[in-house]
This record gives structure tokens, sequence and C-alpha cells, in this order.
């Protein structure tokens, strides 16, 4: 009897910072991060003073501030949206328009911003956003729904896993962390000339890739990314999906057709939204 040969198909990647580059790769890129700067502004100032609590601090560094913003009735819970930029750009001020769909259903909304990337590790970033929702949590009773975007999605994928700073108070509460085109191992990034700034070494790719850590009891995991986004943040998205099945947790892989890596958080601001309804687990 003779064998067939079969043909593999094969992948290796040769230039890692194109592979964890965006903009470059989706057309009119250059458009973001600053399309959503006036989207975010209008939105803050539509909520009013009382509905917009801005810049309460969670720390002693300055970037340690979030934005809470609520809804007309008393909040059902909390949902915590941490924003991305590789960990070394941007701050809470983008993303204020994603609140609306949680906040139409009822949830108050946090959003932090933390200290970049140089000037602190990620397993200091991570310590930091710890805090943040440990603060906002004080803040507002109920269950809590953790999302983030990119770099943003490792951070509450992190807050998930069994080594997280979150206080087992908190921890009890989390009902939902959906991971939007979040990057769950960070070995790969120590071969992109990010890394110059990240300074991301192999102690702590083992210490803070949610991919490499156990989840913490009873989570439930979404990993959401986009169909054109990036071939490296699908697999990602796939990856730390596969591996907490494994290890018990209940979780989901969602690949939403033709959103880039830009858009595919536009469903945040929709309470109708697919993305919006899965966060809040409806």
């Amino acid at each position: 009897m003779t064998c067939r040969r079969i043909p593999l198909l094969t992948r290796r990647i040769e230039n890692w910072s194109d592979a964890y580059t965006n903009g470059a790769h989706i057309a009119g890129g250059e458009r973001w991060p600053a399309a959503w700067v006036e989207p975010a502004r209008a939105f803050r100032e539509a909520q009013g003073s009382d509905r917009a609590r801005l810049d309460l601090a969670y720390g002693g560094a300055a970037r340690n501030r979030f934005d809470l913003l609520l809804p007309q009735a008393t909040p059902k819970g909390l949902v915590v949206f941490v924003h991305g930029g590789y960990w070394l750009a941007l701050d809470k001020s983008y993303w204020s328009h994603l609140a609306a769909g949680p906040l139409a259903k009822g949830y108050a909304v946090a959003m932090p911003s933390y200290t970049l990337c140089p000037e602190i590790r990620i397993g200091g970033i991570v310590k930091e956003v710890g805090s943040a929702i440990t603060a906002a949590a004080a803040m507002v009773p109920g269950p809590i729904m953790l999302t983030g975007h990119s770099a943003g999605g490792h951070l509450v994928s992190r807050m998930a896993s069994a080594t997280s700073p979150l206080p087992g108070t908190v921890r009890e509460r989390i009902r939902h962390v959906v991971s939007i085109s979040g990057v769950h191992d960070l070995r790969p990034l120590m071969r992109t000339a990010m890394n110059e700034n990240l300074h991301i070494d192999e102690a702590e790719a083992l210490a803070e890739s949610p991919a490499l850590l156990r989840p913490i009891e009873n989570i439930r995991l979404t990993c959401w990314v986009g169909g054109a986004e990036r071939a490296e943040f699908v697999r990602q998205n796939a990856l730390l999906a596969s591996i907490w099945t494994g290890l018990g947790a209940e979780t989901a892989t969602v690949v939403e057709p033709d959103r880039h890596h830009f858009s595919v958080i536009d469903g945040l601001a929709d309470p109708a939204h697919a993305l919006t309804r899965c966060l809040l687990a409806e």
C-alpha cells in the first residue's frame, strides 16, 4: 500500500514588527486614533457633571485616574473598559463614547488611564489596572464586567488569571470578561521593534501572559476579534480561549465579519449590538 503525499500549508513569521502593525494594513488607517477624539469628547459633555465623574484618583501617579460614567437610574452593575495602545500610548479620553451601549442598558462604566511604558513595565501596569478596578468597584455595587481592546484585552484577561492583583471580594463579582483583539501571549512581542520601549523579557512574558496562566475559578471569558484583522490578532484571540477551555473556564470565541482592528470596538457604543449584549451576558 502506498501513501499519498499530503501538501502542508506552513506559515512562518519573518517580520514580527509588521505582524503586529495595524494602521498600515487598514484602508484609511491613518485616521485613527484621532477619529475617536471628538466622539468621545462630545459624549462626555453630553452626560453632564452629574453622570460623568471625571479624573477620579485611584493611585498616586499622574495617570492613575479613571472616569466613571453613570446611567440615569441606579446602576445594575459595573463595566470597566481598559484601553489599548500597546501599553505605550493613548489614555481614557479616547473612548468615552464606547460607554453608550452599557449605559443604555443601565450599567455604570469606568474607564481608567494608566502609566505608559517605558516609564513602567507591563507588570506594573497590571497592578495599576487592578487598583483602578478595585477603586471603581468600591463605588458601584453589583456584578462586574471587564472588557478591553488590544493591550487592554491583555490587561482585562490578566485580571481574570490566577495571579490577578484584584482582591478576592472583587474577583468574586466578575461575571464576564470580554477581551477584544487582545494580545494574550507576550512572547512574540519580544521580537518586535516596540520592545525597545516595552522591555519585555522572558520572565515578564511568562509572568504576565494570560495564555500562560491559569484562569480564576468560575470565570466566563469571551475572546472577540475582527475578521479583517491581522493574522496574529486572530491567532492570539483563539489561543487564550482554547487554553482556558482546557483549564476549566467557560469560554467563547467570536470572529466578527468585516471588522478591522479599529472598528471592532464600535459595537460597544450600540446597546443593541451583539458585542454589548455579549458583554452584559444577555
